[in-house]
């Protein structure tokens, strides 16, 4: 039977158009994601950017990214 988890991300976009990606953690059900973001969500630099947190489920041994990839140089 698969494994789900959840992978909690937090992005800051600058006003240059750069990002910042932080993981915040990776838990075992959708409650536990949804408080570590209301835990995170209080923290100095989160919590004026609240509408950065990410919440995704993903599949534990399945890969997740299957297409490939193109860099536009």
């Amino acid at each position: 039977m698969p494994t789900d988890v959840y992978l909690v991300q937090h992005t800051h976009e600058f006003e240059d158009g750069s990002e910042s990606i932080k993981t915040i953690g990776i838990y075992s059900s959708r409650s536990e994601a949804d408080a570590a973001v209301a835990r995170a969500s209080m923290w100095e630099g989160f919590r004026q950017y609240r509408d950065g947190f990410s919440v995704d489920r993903y599949t534990v041994d399945e890969d997740n990214w299957v297409s490939g990839f193109f860099t536009d140089a």
